[in-house]
């Protein structure tokens, strides 16, 4: 997935409110859009995905 940002900074601002806002744990969504376990997700996949992440009861 590719898009465009000013720079480090603003990217992980974004990718925080994301994890933020979507209730994962840091760095979440981050590892969907660039280290996804198969092939590359498309940003409708990744929304989905953290949607459906629930953390795990210890």
């Amino acid at each position: 997935m590719d898009g465009e940002y000013a720079d480090e900074r603003e990217l992980d601002g974004w990718l925080e409110t994301m994890d933020r806002s979507l209730v994962c744990p840091s760095g979440y969504v981050s590892d969907l859009i660039f280290w996804p376990e198969e092939a590359e997700l498309t940003a409708a996949q990744v929304v989905d995905q953290a949607l459906a992440y629930r953390p795990i009861a210890l």
